[in-house]
């Protein structure tokens, strides 16, 4: 019965796990990229002057102070998205349950699922991640941040850790979301997912607090200790409070719907939606503001030493750091869109029901738009905050200033990539969903 249940979760909601695909797929070409450009500086077969040009360079630190950040990334944002994807399925669960499917046999199919869409998304991973990790050596070579000598070589961990990181992150996120549904009574959980819960637990709600103040107190101790440690202690400082925010995600957005009522009947509409999927959107929040706080760290870093010294940075060192940012922010950047997907796929018969009683397709788009504005606000707000209590006492410590630099030009380009981001993964989803006719997404979306 577990693989029947499979099955059908599969064929049924494909949309519903296309985001977890791609998102895992990625995550399996940024381990194993991460592990190949490790292993390839560190095998090189250089003469002692080059290795030890290498080795001054600090870029096999930075390798592997890579692979440690993408293991951490990966487990996190991939178990995320599969808990979006899962989460979802309440009402199937609940409708299996009713018809005699045990707790036990639902907790495997969703394992089933989650498997049968991490490991091919790892397998098609792992070769992509070995061309970025060519490229991105090459590019180290070209802009002469490291011996011409240093060529890419697979490595042989590669498969074997990507395979362990998304199975088993992909595996805890779906079997966490499952857990409510597979144990409640099955009309409790039907009737859950009518009316989603609006109340945050205590329990989530402290984890959030605890690591908000945790990251607080380590951007106090890393202002205060070894300035040459700053750099690799910030980011996980960063991790830390994005996490939280995640938690603290629900209260957050609820915090910020009642703006959307200044823009009047639509505005008020689209604050009440808010409320209440403020739970599944907050899912979006920690790679929204991963993004934000991490491109936000790394551009006043180096814009606030150029704008104390005086003097640009080396191209080499510039193009280093930006490549390796790029990476993570991009990375990040499409698990939120996949999230908020995910998340919007699953209104369809909202929307359907929203149009059947007088709503035009406009109003409902600019319904969908405003949730996407707080949404982005948020996000811009949180990963602003998570971003300076990070950044600043970093620099404070690396170039003696409390106040970081950021040109205006970067700013504005900044903030319309967010904006971008979420109208991305959530009125032009919309859109592509209320195409058909309403009575024909109800029949689709019983």
């Amino acid at each position: 019965m577990s693989a029947g249940l499979t099955r059908q979760a599969l064929r049924k909601q494909p949309w519903a796990f296309a985001g977890p695909f791609v998102t895992q797929c990625l995550a399996a070409a940024l381990v194993s990229g991460a592990l190949g450009a490790s292993s390839s500086m560190s095998g090189a077969r250089l003469d002692p002057a080059a290795r030890q040009a290498l080795t001054e360079s600090g870029i096999p630190e930075m390798a592997v102070l890579f692979v440690v950040v993408s293991v951490y990334l990966t487990a996190l944002i991939v178990g995320l998205t599969m808990t979006s994807s899962i989460a979802r399925q309440g009402r199937d669960i609940a409708l299996v349950r009713a018809v005699g499917a045990t707790p036990g046999r639902v907790r495997r199919a969703v394992a089933a699922q989650a498997a049968a869409v991490a490991v091919p998304a790892t397998v098609l991973g792992v070769p992509l991640g070995a061309l970025l990790a060519r490229a991105w050596l090459a590019g180290l070579t070209g802009h002469g941040a490291i011996p011409p000598g240093v060529t890419f070589h697979p490595s042989g961990a590669a498969l074997p850790a990507a395979l362990g990181i998304t199975v088993g992150a992909s595996l805890v996120g779906a079997l966490v979301a499952a857990v409510r549904p597979a144990r409640v009574r099955p009309a409790a959980a039907l009737t859950e997912m009518a009316v989603p819960r609006r109340r945050v637990s205590f329990v989530r709600t402290a984890i959030g607090v605890v690591l908000v103040a945790g990251g607080v107190v380590s951007s106090i101790l890393i202002a205060n200790g070894d300035p040459a440690k700053a750099g690799e202690s910030s980011f996980f400082t960063m991790l830390a409070m994005c996490v939280g925010a995640g938690f603290l995600g629900p209260v957050l957005l609820r915090l910020a719907a009642p703006l959307a009522r200044l823009f009047g009947g639509t505005g008020a509409l689209a604050a009440d939606n808010l409320a209440v999927r403020a739970k599944a959107l907050s899912g979006a929040l920690v790679p929204l503001v991963l993004a934000i706080a991490f491109a936000t760290v790394k551009v006043l870093t180096h814009t606030t030493s150029v704008h104390v010294h005086g003097t640009p940075d080396p191209p080499a060192s510039v193009w280093t750091e930006y490549s390796g940012t790029a990476v993570y922010v991009a990375f990040a950047a499409v698990a939120a869109v996949n999230t908020l997907v995910t998340v919007l796929l699953a209104r369809r018969r909202e929307l359907a029901v929203t149009r059947l009683v007088g709503a035009s397709r406009m109003r409902a788009l600019t319904v969908v738009a405003g949730e996407a504005l707080m949404v982005t606000v948020t996000a811009l707000a949180v990963g602003t905050v998570v971003a300076m209590v990070t950044v600043v006492p970093m620099l404070h410590g690396m170039l003696g200033t409390w106040m970081p630099y950021l040109p205006t030009g970067q700013l504005t380009i900044g903030v319309a990539a967010v904006v971008g981001l979420v109208l991305l993964g959530t009125v032009v989803p919309a859109l592509v969903a209320m195409r058909r006719p309403a009575v024909e997404s109800l029949a689709v979306d019983p």
